[in-house]
């Protein structure tokens, strides 16, 4: 049976993705508490899927998949949650897929020298292709784009300027590329999902009272629909 490990940073992010699986037991180790259970393909197969929520931040990100590959052995790493926007083409609660994702202020040439020895990381073709897919069925305006990861919160005029000028973005977030990171050097596929749920541009005290699930719930939902896909 192929296996998924689907990660957020949220507990609104996996919520949908948890709620979704048949035949569920629940594991807890390195500090993560993990739904385990299975997904009905279009293909006929169940496809098994182990879902947490990682926290946020790179470093807590990374632990995620890293502990996820160790415990799960998975065929593909998707990561599932919300952005803030740099594209002004694109509107809250559309979706950017990773197909590059960059670090905020790390040397790259240096972190480069190790596995994967690159100095950006990229989304894995077969699984954009059937996000591509899933989201036209779904109706949801998207795009394959630049996602940039750092351990500080985007929310000014002046952070956004700088965070386009590195990395060219089209959304910014805090663990998309340390989940590709440790994919990569596990040879696992992996693939970003982000709904964008504001403009990067809402200070983080009120960002926290948001209500931001039916952007993750969107992010979710297509976690879930990719998984029946494979």
């Amino acid at each position: 049976m192929r296996t998924v490990a689907v990660i957020g940073a949220l507990e609104e992010e996996v919520a949908h993705i948890a709620a979704a699986l048949e035949r569920v037991r629940h594991d807890r180790f390195a500090s993560l508490d993990v739904s385990y259970g299975t997904v009905g393909a279009k293909a006929g197969d169940d496809v098994a899927v182990a879902a947490t929520v990682g926290g946020m931040g790179l470093v807590n990100a990374a632990a995620t998949t890293q502990a996820m590959i160790d415990a799960y052995h998975p065929d593909a790493v998707i990561f599932s949650g919300i952005a803030g926007s740099l594209n002004p083409r694109l509107h809250i609660n559309d979706v950017v897929l990773g197909r590059t994702l960059r670090y905020l202020d790390s040397d790259m040439q240096l972190i480069g020298q190790w596995k994967p020895r690159t100095e950006e990381f990229h989304g894995d073709a077969h699984l954009l292709a059937v996000a591509d897919a899933a989201l036209d069925e779904m109706g949801i305006t998207h795009i394959q784009g630049t996602i940039a990861s750092g351990n500080h919160f985007v929310d000014t005029p002046e952070k956004i300027d700088r965070v386009r000028a590195q990395t060219g973005a089209d959304a910014v977030e805090m663990e998309g590329a340390a989940v590709a990171h440790v994919a990569a050097r596990n040879d696992v596929p992996s693939l970003i999902i982000r709904a964008l749920s504001d403009n990067a541009d809402t200070d983080y005290e009120i960002f926290k009272e948001f209500d931001i699930s039916d952007y993750a719930d969107t992010a979710a939902r297509l976690a879930v629909a990719i998984v029946t896909r494979l």
